[in-house]
């Protein structure tokens, strides 16, 4: 009988809740197929094997980048904040869980106290002095009819999933970073030995076009154009002495070191890396980019937190009991006659609450929104991001491949120059100056290769630097 009453009260408690507000239309998230993003992943070998490797920098056989990348990977100050908001996500999901499960808890209270004369004490209490105590157990126990413990779990457990996605995301910015800023600083290096090689071929120059000035086969003018390329090389010069500096103040920042740590550090250029990256815009991106990965939990969370705030609107029905020992002297506290004990069920309606809970559900349904958008704007960035990648890394190919036939034509007029150098058909001059024209080439080919070792480090972020997600 006392079932069919709750059963058929249930309606009526129902009806007596506060009101669900209309809530517009929700946002949807973006199709794959409305980004051009192929269905299926890759399958074959060859096409798995143009995707990063979780350690990628290693392919660059640069010992010295490993170990910096090792120092950085355990000691950035950004990866300790990514790891400690992971903590506090897992802190989040233990405190969701907590309420799944009973709260036990037991209490010791002492006091010694003037009972008045003129309250609800009678005599021989009136007027006295005495000591007072309550031991207790207790226990309280809310159930979760209406989804709210488990939608509060799910919001806690997406947070969490996002936490670690965006540390993964911190951790590959990092090392991206890191190894970029490495290839820099050998490209640097290497422009300044060649560029020191030219100042050498210049200054040569110079010396014979004062010779030839000084015998009247050459003008004043001459001896000013030979003396005119100098000051510009000497600029070039300590302007890539600048960027070495501050290319190893970067790396000692992101490797956590003092700024003159690396004052030593001179790292040749690695080759080019064997990456293509053909075909690496699949459905799988989305699931190998963790700042993608990190916006779609968030659109969980958030989901969650909507349907919590749901389940708001009915009622709250717990449990709570208790027993121990009250007792007037401390003597008296664990006799027979002090025992107590307690049930204590509780219902709570929320009828009239001046529309907070309806502002409280339309804020975290704007919050899902705003989520979703995010994770539409996460994903277009991503597709745009790998496919300028792409883009760079074509051109720069076609470019050096332009630049090497260009390189090919000044080295065979070198040789010319040479050649008719060694058979008294011009002079020393003509050689130098086709020298330099070389040694021109030969910079832009070392631009060349650095960007192309640049595009390719940002495609291998773009598609995730081997990351993939761990299952929750």
């Amino acid at each position: 009988m006392k079932r069919l009453t709750l059963l058929l009260s249930l309606p009526a408690l129902l009806a007596a809740c506060a009101l669900q507000p209309a809530l517009p239309p929700a946002a949807s998230r973006l199709a794959p197929s409305q980004l051009g993003l192929s269905d299926e992943a890759p399958a074959d070998a060859a096409a798995r094997a143009a995707l990063p490797r979780s350690d990628w920098w290693t392919e660059l056989n640069a010992p010295e980048l490993n170990a910096l990348m090792q120092r950085a990977l355990g000691e950035a100050p950004s990866l300790a904040q990514a790891r400690a908001r992971i903590q506090r996500a897992q802190a989040s999901i233990e405190n969701a869980e907590s309420s799944e499960r009973a709260a036990i808890g037991l209490g010791l209270d002492a006091a010694r106290q003037r009972f008045p004369e003129h309250s609800i004490y009678p005599p021989p209490l009136a007027g006295t002095i005495r000591n007072t105590a309550t031991l207790q157990a207790s226990a309280s126990y809310e159930w979760d009819f209406f989804g709210r413990h488990q939608s509060e779990l799910n919001a806690a457990l997406g947070s969490a999933q996002a936490a670690r996605a965006d540390a993964a995301a911190a951790q590959l910015m990092l090392s991206s970073q890191l190894a970029r800023s490495y290839v820099q600083l050998a490209r640097v290096l290497a422009q300044r030995e060649l560029l020191a090689r030219q100042s050498a071929e210049r200054e040569q120059a110079l010396a014979l076009v004062r010779q030839r000035s000084q015998v009247g086969l050459d003008t004043a003018q001459d001896l000013r154009a030979a003396e005119l390329p100098l000051p510009e090389l000497r600029r070039q010069a300590l302007q890539l002495d600048e960027q070495a500096d501050l290319l190893r103040h970067q790396l000692a920042a992101l490797s956590a070191q003092p700024m003159a740590a690396l004052k030593d550090l001179k790292p040749a250029l690695p080759a080019a890396l064997p990456l293509a990256g053909e075909g690496a815009l699949g459905l799988d991106l989305l699931g190998r980019r963790p700042d993608v990965v990190a916006a779609r939990w968030r659109v969980e969370a958030a989901t969650a937190q909507v349907s919590s705030a749901r389940a708001q609107f009915y009622p709250n029905i717990s449990l709570g009991a208790f027993v121990g020992f009250n007792a007037i002297g401390f003597d008296n506290l664990l006799k027979s006659g002090s025992l107590q004990y307690g049930v204590a069920p509780s219902l709570r309606l929320p009828l009239f609450d001046s529309g907070r809970l309806r502002a409280q559900l339309r804020g975290t349904a704007a919050e899902a929104d705003a989520a979703v958008a995010a994770y539409n704007g996460a994903l277009l960035e991503a597709v745009r991001d790998a496919s300028d990648q792409l883009r760079s890394l074509r051109s720069l190919q076609e470019q050096r491949a332009e630049q090497a036939a260009a390189q090919a034509h000044v080295q065979a007029a070198l040789e010319l120059a040479r050649q008719r150098h060694s058979a008294g058909l011009g002079n020393r001059l003509a050689v130098l100056n086709a020298s330099q024209s070389l040694l021109q080439q030969q910079r832009q080919a070392l631009d060349l290769q650095a960007q192309t070792l640049d595009a390719q480090l940002n495609l291998l972020r773009s598609l995730g630097g081997g990351w993939t997600e761990a299952k929750p």
